[in-house]
This record gives C-alpha cells, structure tokens and sequence, in this order.
C-alpha cells in the first residue's frame, strides 16, 4: 500500500487533505458494498439451503417426473419405472423415496405448520448424514420419526431436551407420532423443517398416498460405473414419463425454479444493482467536488505541459484508494452481519471467495465509472481561465 501511495502521491494527498469528505466517501462505499454482500449473501444461502437435502442424497443417479421442479410441489411415478432400470448391467440397487408436505402440531402452542416429510426403506442408507444413518432402526416402529433439529424453533422441539429425556411427541396430519432422532439439515424455501420416517409411516400418515407412486428414485451403480454412459442407458431404456438426472442436475432444476420461477432472483438482483447505483453516485459527487474545488491546480497542471491523459490517471487512482478504503470495513462488518443472520434465520450463510472477488472488483468498476464521469468536469480546465 505504500508503495502505491508513493506512486499516486498527488491522488492520496488529495484525498487526505479533506478528512471529512473521505469519510464520507468511505461511509459510503462501505455502505454499497455492505449491500450487494447482503444481498448475495442471502440470495447464495437460500439456493444453498433450498438444494441441501438434494445433495445429501446417497445415489449416483436420480429418477424423477419430468414435470417436477421443486419438493415444494412434488410429482409422483410409477414406482416400476426405477426397478426397471436394475436390468441395466451397472446397475446395484434401486431405493423409492416418498416426499410430501405435512402439517406438524407444536405440541405447546397447538399451531400447525407445515413441514417436509421423507418416508424411506429403514434397511437402506437413503442419505449421506450420519445421524440419519444412525437412527435408521429407531423408525422401524410404525408412527416414529427423525426430527430435523436445525429448523425453525416454532416446531416446537428443543434439542437439550429431546436429549436429557429421549422424548417428544407431537402430531403430525392429525396421527400421533414420535421422535426417536434428531438430525441435521435446515430450513429451506421448500419447508422450515424435514423430517424423516419410514416408507410405512409415511403412507400410514398420508393415507391418499400410492404405494405404487414414488416422487424420486435412487439409483446407485456399481463401483468404477461410468455414470453419464449408464445415464443414458437407462434414458434409452425408459419411456419419456420419467428423467434420470444426476444429483447435482436434480438439485439444479430445484435451483432453477426458485431462480427463474419466482421473484427471488429478480429481487436479490435488483438489490445488488441498487447498491451498485448507490456507490456509483456517491463516488462520483465526492470526486466531482474534489475537482470542482482544486480546478486551479488543475489548470495549473495543464499549462505546465501535464495532459488530460495524466490528470484522468489521477483520478482514476482516486476512484481505486477509495474503492480499497471502502471495501475493507464492508468486507468486516458483513461477516459479522454473516454470522448474526445466520443465528437468526438459521440459513447457511457464509462468505466465499468467489462473492469477495466479486464485490471488489465490482466496487473497482464502480469507483472507475465514477471516476470517468467526473472527468468531463477536469476537462473542462482551462489554463487561459488561469492565466
């Protein structure tokens, strides 16, 4: 940093010799800077959140209805479709998996709400958590569940409890039922919470449910398989009334439509563009009023044989010392409001690489457009005006 104020001494000294404006500056950077990171922030943790149980899936490939878009509304098919696809040779076994919507009963407040449902085969690992895992002979029982402890509160369970007594009942669509096992994975746009039961339980609890209608197949393949070659495989063998995805496709479309088929990513985006504006403005009233007032000395510069190539060069280094100045504090003050939106909303909101890379060199381009705006008022020096 040294070494750049020694090169940009009239751009800093500049910037230094009024305190106030630069922190105002400063404040305002930080300001714009702070909300496109919120604004990522919490646009990155939703679609994180909202593809988490997709990715926890224990399968290679993934079977679903061509029609379905996310858990929230789920699509159904025949169950015969996935064990079809054992007469492909790689092939090693097949898992259905039931998923719908249930109304769970605070047990304290008496209100419902509305929380994911898993019933799957208790003799087969369906997920990759461990603490699913685990528990899996604990759902065996008819009307026993796994709890998903890192959902919303108003459920109504409270971990330290659940296990100093191993207890909690509740109902779950009007059916007793207990939990036997807490797990972890969050709340999502598609539910605040999950659960996990038995296929049994499962069809015991939503009673217009058809055995014969699963909403995802699992497909796991034989150690060494070339998965995208028996992915089409299976594609050639089956009718066009089910999709073979890989887990990572069958999370992207659940990504997609909360991206494309809402307002979400329209509005996220509109935030980021808002801060973008914001620091564009405030940028370029700070330097537009540094040029204003030292439009002397630029005049000055100019009849001395300096070019505008020269004074946009130091205005320029200008926009990039305040695009440092600000994006320092905002990086700081973001993590903290990171970790306290997390506590809060229980979303997994982090900051990455990629989001810091990306907001510094967008705060660089909005500080340099700053910067090229002003200069047509540091054009406009004139020596003649001087002198």
């Amino acid at each position: 940093m040294r070494k750049l104020f020694k090169r940009t001494p009239l751009a800093w000294r500049q910037l230094m010799k009024e305190k106030t404006r630069l922190l105002v500056a400063v404040a305002g950077i930080t300001f714009a800077d702070i909300l496109m990171l919120l604004q990522m922030g919490f646009e990155g943790a939703l679609y994180d959140a909202a593809i988490q149980p997709h990715r926890q899936l224990q399968a290679d490939l993934v079977l679903i209805d061509p029609q379905m878009q996310t858990l929230f509304a789920v699509k159904s098919f025949q169950r015969q479709r996935l064990y079809q696809t054992l007469a492909v040779e790689n092939v090693e076994s097949v898992t259905p998996v039931y998923i719908a919507s249930g109304q769970w009963r605070n047990p304290e407040t008496r209100l419902e709400r509305t929380i994911l449902v898993w019933g799957v085969d208790p003799s087969k690992q369906t997920f990759k958590m461990a603490d699913v895992n685990q528990n899996l002979d604990k759902i065996k029982p008819l009307n026993t569940v796994l709890f998903d402890i890192a959902g919303r509160p108003e459920y109504g369970v409270n971990g330290d409890d659940f296990q100093k007594s191993g207890k909690f009942s509740t109902e779950l669509n009007g059916k007793n039922v207990q939990v036997k096992g807490l797990f972890v994975n969050g709340a999502s746009f598609a539910a605040d919470g999950n659960i996990i039961t038995s296929d049994s339980t499962f069809l015991n609890l939503f009673s217009a449910s058809d055995r014969n209608q699963i909403q995802v197949g699992l497909i796991k393949l034989k150690p060494n398989s070339n998965i995208p070659a028996v992915q089409q495989q299976i594609d050639r063998l089956l009718p066009n009334d089910v999709l073979v995805l890989s887990v990572e496709e069958f999370a992207q479309i659940e990504k997609k439509y909360w991206a494309d088929g809402t307002a979400i990513g329209f509005i996220f985006g509109l935030g980021v563009g808002v801060g973008f504006i914001v620091g564009i403005v405030i940028v370029y009233q700070i330097l537009y009023s540094d040029v204003s007032e030292h439009l002397p000395e630029y005049a000055t510069l100019k009849a001395m044989g300096y070019t505008d190539r020269y004074l946009l060069t130091v205005l320029m280094q200008e926009s990039l010392i305040l695009a440092v100045l600000g994006y320092i504090p905002s990086f700081v003050l973001t993590l903290g409001l990171y970790y306290a939106a997390s506590v809060a909303t229980m979303l997994p909101i982090a900051m990455t690489v990629e989001r810091a890379i990306n907001v510094f060199i967008l705060t660089v381009v909005m500080c340099s457009i700053s910067g090229a705006v002003a200069m047509r008022k540091l054009r406009s020096a004139d020596p003649a005006d001087i002198f």
